[in-house]
């Protein structure tokens, strides 16, 4: 880990980061997070049988709605223009569940891995809110960063 907190000043206070005199450029961020589930669950989503409709649907279109909204849910993000939001999903039998993987882009002075985090977040609550009238027992895991790029920073990727 290398660098300083920068939303604290001098005094210990918090404080939105100054981005003016940063150069624009193109930044991605991936985000990824696990929803685990029984298997009954993962097989009426993957039919598509849920009574409330198309679960995976719903959840795709709240993530690129959130990721839309950062700035407003998280103190001291800044609004950024986004350029593309996408949420993929990787259903895996043996879980059961699915891996969830929102990519943000923009070109801007700042970078999106709180959009890319808060749009995988986001889908896999949504998937919770539609399936939880059979499976109360659903587990969120594993949000993280897998990859960043853009800025003075460079590239990052999870290993």
């Amino acid at each position: 880990m290398t660098g300083k907190l920068t939303h604290f000043d001098g005094k210990g206070d918090a404080h939105m980061v100054d981005v003016g005199e940063k150069p624009v450029t193109a930044r991605i961020a991936t985000a990824r997070c696990s929803i685990k589930m029984a298997s009954e669950t993962f097989d009426i989503i993957s039919e598509g049988r849920s009574k409330k409709g198309d679960v995976l649907g719903v959840a795709r279109l709240a993530g690129i709605m959130a990721a839309k909204r950062t700035s407003d849910l998280i103190p001291l993000c800044h609004p950024l223009p986004i350029t593309k939001v996408s949420v993929e999903f990787a259903p895996d039998a043996a879980l059961p569940g699915f891996e969830i993987e929102a990519t943000v882009k923009t070109t801007g002075q700042t970078g999106v891995e709180m959009e890319a985090l808060t749009a995988a977040s986001v889908t896999a609550l949504t998937v919770y809110d539609m399936a939880k009238a059979v499976d109360k027992a659903m587990q969120i895991s594993d949000l993280r960063v897998v990859l960043k790029d853009g800025g003075k920073s460079g590239r990052f990727e999870a290993t």
